[in-house]
């Protein structure tokens, strides 16, 4: 008598072992009933909402508002009503009107450097950070100007180019100053994220300060929307890496919301042997190729190359694992596109995969000692 083995079965009991291996459970019988049960709801579908996470820092920074620029775009900035109850879900925005205020290059260049280190541009690609430079338009002000008000609502993002501000917050009819901006900061992002008022006043101290800032429309277009996309694109890649298959849903989109695209050309080194390990790589598009140099200090020494990887493959791990510098050379071959993960985020993110990394592992330490 024959059987028909189930499809998926074999993935199934695959999974079910490794998680009994690493849990190691008293009960084995009441662990497959929970493993299980958990598997079932995963498969599920489930809507999850989009967050954006804004560290402590930013989130203490509150926002601001009315601020309508010169441009003749008439009333795209005006002030609205009712603002904070508007609900935004960006799967159902088709807006892609893209806005552009005209800058200098040095305006530009100080832009640019002003919104480096903001933590919610980080995701963007470099397209995306061009279109958040030409969304951003200048404003001037003047000591005791009034930036945002607490309770209005939200209408514009606003990022600091010079000058000084005074933050303040109302609770039980006492006002409080809470922090202070010196020449650099933004805030404001916290009404338009969330939907909610302004949460404190924002209050210029010097004369002839300057801000930039971006409209409500523009900056969901670009932040929310984007980073939905982003997202949903990175969520059907990950779903085709074999080392993911045993991330849940929630997993999967956990790592998809950390992961940073980066574009290399032809022959460009992604990573150099010896150097310290700053995170790990998937391949997105295109082919790399992995080398390893028997003598990394002599430029001049033997070169040899060890393997080629592709779409869904993934590189740099080695070194997070075992806590050592990169043991390969990685070039791109032709223009590639990989999806980076930052080393603080790969145990907390990627804790359920080490183990087969590991195995897989054991074939690069088996190379670099027999070249030893």
């Amino acid at each position: 008598m024959s059987f028909e083995i189930p499809e998926g079965l074999g993935d199934m009991l695959r999974d079910f072992t490794v998680a009994v291996l690493r849990e190691r459970p008293a009960d084995i019988y009441d662990f497959a009933i929970d493993y299980f049960t958990r598997v079932r709801e995963n498969r599920k579908p489930k809507t999850v909402p989009m967050y954006i996470v804004v560290d402590e820092c930013e989130a203490g920074e509150p926002e601001p508002s009315s601020m309508k620029p010169k441009t003749n775009i008439s009333n795209r900035y005006e002030r609205r009503i009712s603002i904070s109850g508007e609900k935004y879900d960006p799967e159902e925005d088709d807006d892609d009107e893209k806005v552009v205020h005209p800058k200098t290059d040095e305006q530009r260049r100080r832009l640019t450097e002003a919104v480096s280190g903001i933590l919610i541009f980080r995701s963007l690609d470099s397209d995306q950070m061009q279109e958040v430079l030409d969304a951003m338009f200048g404003k001037k002000v003047n000591a005791g100007e009034e930036v945002i008000t607490q309770g209005d609502d939200g209408d514009n993002f606003y990022v600091i180019d010079s000058g000084i501000y005074d933050v303040f917050v109302e609770t039980n009819g006492t006002t409080r100053k809470v922090h202070q901006f010196v020449d650099t900061g933004s805030f404001g992002e916290l009404a338009l994220l969330y939907n909610k008022p302004r949460s404190a006043t924002v209050t210029a101290v010097s004369d002839e300060g300057t801000l930039w800032a971006m409209d409500r429309n523009s900056f969901r277009r670009i932040v929310l929307k984007r980073a939905c996309n982003k997202r949903k694109m990175y969520e059907e890649f990950l779903e085709n890496v074999p080392i993911l298959k045993s991330l849940d849903q929630y997993e999967r989109m956990s790592l998809a919301d950390a992961l940073v695209s980066q574009n290399y050309s032809d022959q460009t080194q992604i990573i150099k042997q010896g150097d310290g390990a700053d995170g790990m790589y998937f391949v997105e598009r295109g082919e790399i190729r992995v080398t390893i140099s028997h003598k990394p200090d002599d430029p001049e020494g033997e070169v040899e190359e060890v393997g080629r990887l592709c779409k869904g493959s993934y590189f740099g791990e080695l070194a997070l694992i075992e806590n050592k510098p990169r043991s390969a050379n990685v070039y791109a071959v032709g223009d590639i596109q990989v999806a980076f993960l930052q080393r603080d985020s790969f145990e907390r993110l990627l804790g359920s995969c080490l183990d087969i990394m590991k195995r897989n592992s054991e074939l690069y330490k088996q190379y670099t000692e027999q070249t030893k």
